[in-house]
């Protein structure tokens, strides 16, 4: 993934806590909180390997370039961030 910046998205109105990503994220990346929802809970490990994505059948979890529209915040140089919405 070298020279592409990604952003974790999560929706967490889409999310049904199912565990599918929390189980299939190979660097314990995600977990459910008390309200069994899907959240991002140590960023720094995540390897943005997209199995999150590809796994959740809710559509809940997008890894998007930092350019795209949903992610975009003006900011002079793309960087990690993380949404929930």
């Amino acid at each position: 993934m070298a020279g592409h910046a990604k952003a974790l998205v999560v929706n967490r109105n889409w999310c049904k806590g199912c565990r599918i990503c929390v189980a299939f994220c190979p660097q314990d990346v995600l977990e459910l909180d008390g309200e069994e929802k899907v959240v991002i809970a140590r960023i720094g490990d995540c390897a943005y390997c997209g199995l999150c994505e590809l796994r959740c059948p809710d559509l809940a979890i997008l890894l998007q370039p930092i350019d795209s529209p949903i992610v975009a915040d003006g900011a002079a140089e793309p960087r990690h961030e993380i949404f929930t919405v």
